[in-house]
C-alpha cells in the first residue's frame, strides 16, 4: 500500500504537507463510495487509488459496487449514451429494472456513513432507497451538457435529492441543474505500474511477449472498446498516415464489466484488423502494456466522439509522448492545441492524419508538445491535487 509520503519526490513537501493539514478535522469520518464497477474504465481506475489515499489520511472509507444482472447493465449503458445525447426507446420496463435494482442493493448493504459519493448513474436513485441521514454527492464522470431530454428529465427527480453534484469540467453542467455543484478534475496516480518509469528491458520484453515490432514508428489508441472512442475510425485516420510514412498501429483496450456493447465493438475491430501486421489489435487488462505502448508510441492518439475526460489521454502526456485527441469533452482540459499536443476534429480523418504526419516528420516537435504536457498533467492532473479537491468538498459538506 502506498503512503501520501511516497509522493514528496514528485510534487514536494508543501503540497503533500497540505493535503495532511487539511485532513485533520476528517480524522474518523466515515465515507462509502459506491459505483458499478471494481475495474474498467475510468472511475473504477481513480477510485482504486484514491480509496486508500483517503484511507491513509485517518478517513474510514467503504467503496461499494452496486449488484446487477445482465439486463441491468445493457439498461444502464443505454441511459448512458442517451445522456451524451444519443436516441433511445425509453419503455417503463427499462424504468422499473434500473429502480428495481437499485432498491434490491438496499436488503443486503447497510449505511451508518458521515457522506456518501454516488458514482455516475447506474446506482443514482439509492438516494431513494435508503434513509438518508447523511450528506449524499452525486459523481458525474461523463458530459451532461447535451443530454437526451427524456432520460434526463427522469433522472432529475433522483439528482434533486442530493447535497452536491461533482462535474468534470463546468462545459458539463446543465443550464437547468439547481443543485449546489463544483468541478474536480480527474488524475492519475504517477506510482502506479501503469504511470512509473520502466527499464529498457522490460520494455522489450512486452513487445515481444505481444508480437509489437518497433521496427517502425508506432501509432497506438489505448482505450476501453467502446463505439464512443471509435476505434474503427481510429484504423481510418491510420490508414492515410500509413499511406505518407510506414508505421503501425496498436488498438490496446479491454471491457469494463458493466459495459455489454464491449464484446462487440471489439469482434468488429479485431476483424477489420485479421491478417494484417501492421494493425495489432489487443484486448488485454495490463497496466504494464499500457505503459510500455504509451512510451513506445510515436503519437497516442485518442479519437473519441464524447469523452468524459479521458484518463489514457493523461497517461500519455504524463510521459510525454505527443498525443493527437478529440477536441471534445474534457479533453480539452488536459490538451492546449498547439502547446501541449494536438486538438482536432475527431471526424475530420484528414485533419487528424495531418496532425500526427506533422509529428511525424518533426520528432523536435513532438518532443517539445511532450515535455510541455508532462508538466501541465504534473500541476494539475496528479492524484494529490485530486485529493485535496475532495478533502475541501468533504470539510464544507459534513
Amino acid at each position: 500500500m502506498k503512503h501520501l509520503e511516497d509522493y514528496r519526490d514528485i510534487v514536494g513537501d508543501e503540497i503533500v504537507s497540505e493535503i495532511f493539514q487539511k485532513s485533520k478535522g476528517l480524522y474518523g469520518k466515515k465515507i462509502l463510495h459506491v459505483n458499478s464497477s471494481y475495474q474498467g474504465g475510468g472511475v473504477a481506475e481513480i477510485l482504486n487509488h484514491l480509496v486508500p489515499l483517503m484511507s491513509d489520511l485517518g478517513i474510514e472509507v467503504d467503496w461499494r459496487v452496486i449488484h446487477g444482472h445482465h439486463d441491468f447493465f445493457n439498461i444502464t449503458k443505454k441511459f448512458h449514451n442517451a445522456l451524451q445525447g444519443e436516441e433511445i426507446n425509453f419503455s417503463r420496463l427499462k424504468r422499473s429494472v434500473y429502480t428495481e435494482t437499485n432498491k434490491q442493493f438496499t436488503t443486503y448493504s447497510n449505511i451508518d456513513h458521515d457522506a456518501v459519493i454516488i458514482h455516475d448513474p447506474q446506482p443514482l436513485p439509492l438516494v431513494r432507497y435508503f434513509k438518508k441521514r447523511q450528506p449524499w454527492i452525486w459523481r458525474a464522470h461523463i458530459d451532461l451538457s447535451e443530454p437526451n431530454d427524456e432520460v434526463w428529465s427522469y433522472l432529475k427527480q433522483f439528482i434533486i435529492r442530493y447535497d452536491k453534484i461533482i462535474f468534470s469540467a463546468n462545459d458539463f453542467i446543465p443550464s437547468d441543474i439547481g443543485t449546489d455543484s463544483e468541478v474536480i478534475y480527474p488524475s492519475i496516480d504517477p506510482l502506479t505500474v501503469k504511470n512509473k518509469d520502466i527499464d529498457q528491458a522490460t520494455i522489450d520484453k512486452y513487445l515481444a511477449k505481444y508480437g509489437i515490432k518497433d521496427d517502425k514508428p508506432i501509432i497506438s489508441q489505448i482505450s476501453r472498446f467502446d463505439k464512443w472512442k471509435d476505434p474503427e475510425g481510429v484504423i481510418e485516420v491510420f490508414e492515410r498516415v500509413n499511406d505518407e510514412v510506414d508505421c503501425r498501429l496498436v488498438l490496446l483496450g479491454a471491457m469494463a464489466t458493466d459495459d455489454p456493447e464491449g464484446p462487440r465493438v471489439y469482434e468488429s475491430v479485431a476483424d477489420k484488423a485479421k491478417g494484417r501486421d501492421d494493425i495489432i489489435v489487443i484486448n488485454k487488462e495490463s497496466d504494464i502494456l499500457v505503459n510500455v505502448i504509451q512510451r513506445v508510441s510515436s503519437v497516442v492518439m485518442q479519437k473519441s466522439l464524447k469523452e468524459g475526460f479521458g484518463l489514457t489521454v493523461t497517461e500519455a502526456l504524463w510521459k510525454g509522448t505527443p498525443v493527437v485527441a478529440s477536441d471534445v469533452g474534457g479533453i480539452p482540459l488536459q490538451v492546449t492545441d498547439g502547446e501541449t499536443g494536438f486538438l482536432v476534429d475527431p471526424e475530420d480523418y484528414e485533419e487528424v492524419a495531418s496532425r500526427i504526419l506533422e509529428i511525424l516528420d518533426d520528432p523536435e516537435l513532438g518532443a517539445k508538445l511532450g515535455g510541455s504536457a508532462h508538466r501541465n498533467v504534473k500541476e494539475h492532473f496528479l492524484i494529490t491535487r485530486h485529493l485535496l479537491n475532495w478533502l475541501d468538498v468533504l470539510k464544507n459538506t459534513i
